[in-house]
């Protein structure tokens, strides 16, 4: 009789597709880096949403709608074409939840195609033996999922209840790098389960990350005393993860202003469904401008432009973008006025 595999544990030769991606991943981020160093004409990372729409309705969350439609493919290849030739490094694909997206493995091929990394950010619910092995064809590299609670509740039902299953399935089938996320603060009852999360992501092989939610309108709140423990000790577990690069949540954990150049509107973009580049995903409106007509010019002018919010920003990956460029380049410049917003719900904070 053959081997029978446990559950949740991928076969040798899973194992050895997903090294053999791995190793060419890190080479391809040991470019990307190499290439931000030496230039700062090009975007490092893209947040990109193909639609709005999402399963789920999250309490803390922002960044949905329950009516929105895809982005046509042909609209998304486009984009992706455009942001190609910017130079774009990294394009992360996030949502509302985008394995809803009918074309999402097109996307990701397109992304590939171009030799720009690919990275998805779902909350897991969609995914599958057959969805995972999609994404394995398709050339993902990153998958992220956060994990708010070990059993769901009124705020949120993103719970290891519910995706443990699916996480050992992507234990045993995906071939790209899975982080899992926990997460502290805003609406989060049990700050142990964050914990339990981390542990168990370590089992399944994973990498793991915690963050500190916004509020609702996206505002920082600083952690009780015992949550702060727990993020350190989470921390320690994560320090192998792709993602360590972020002592400045030790200062958003405390409620702490970070000092620190955002370089958003330049190095990182957030392309909304509408194809409008934003500053990210807690600024939204500002810009505002269609992804076709934002310029050199204007990437270089919000490169130089100081953001009023980066004190007390809890948008991780910006963060981490901006320690490429922390060290250089003064930013003396206001951001330009703006008309009102064409929709009303756009968020704007801290201008």
């Amino acid at each position: 009789m053959g081997q029978v595999r446990q559950k949740g544990k991928a076969s040798a030769a899973t194992r050895r597709k997903r090294r053999l991606r791995f190793y060419r991943t890190r080479l391809r981020e040991l470019r990307m880096i190499a290439k931000a160093l030496v230039s700062t004409k090009h975007p490092v990372l893209v947040h990109i949403i193909p639609m709005r729409r999402c399963n789920l309705d999250c309490g803390y969350c922002n960044e949905y709608d329950d009516v929105s439609k895809p982005v046509p493919l042909e609209e998304m290849k486009r984009r992706l074409d455009t942001l190609a030739g910017m130079g774009t490094s990294v394009i992360t694909i996030s949502g509302g939840e985008p394995l809803m997206h009918p074309d999402l493995d097109e996307i990701i091929r397109h992304i590939r195609e171009h030799g720009m990394i690919a990275g998805l950010i779902t909350n897991g619910f969609f995914l599958n033996k057959e969805r995972i092995e999609r994404l394995n064809d398709a050339g993902l590299e990153h998958l992220q999922i956060s994990i708010d609670n070990a059993t769901p509740d009124e705020v949120s039902k993103k719970s290891l209840k519910t995706l443990d299953g699916r996480l050992e399935m992507l234990s045993e089938w995906a071939e790209f790098q899975v982080n899992i996320n926990s997460v502290l603060g805003s609406g989060v009852k049990n700050s142990e389960d964050a914990l339990r999360i981390a542990h168990r992501a370590l089992e399944l092989g994973f990498t793991s990350t915690v963050g500190i939610i916004h509020d609702h309108d996206g505002q920082l709140k600083p952690l009780a005393e015992h949550d702060q423990g727990i993020f350190e000790e989470i921390m320690t577990l994560g320090k192998r993860s792709y993602s360590r690069f972020n002592q400045f949540q030790h200062n958003v954990a405390k409620g702490l202003e970070h000092d620190w150049k955002c370089r958003a509107g330049s190095r990182y973009l957030y392309i909304c469904e509408d194809g409008l580049v934003h500053w990210c995903s807690q600024q939204r409106g500002y810009p505002g401008i269609p992804l076709a007509e934002y310029t050199v010019e204007r990437r270089h002018r919000e490169y130089s432009t100081h953001k009023g919010c980066a004190p007390r920003c809890t948008v991780s990956c910006v963060q981490q973008v901006g320690i490429l460029d922390n060290w250089r380049s003064p930013q003396n410049l206001e951001p330009t006025p703006m008309a009102p917003a064409a929709k009303s719900d756009l968020v704007q904070i801290a201008k």
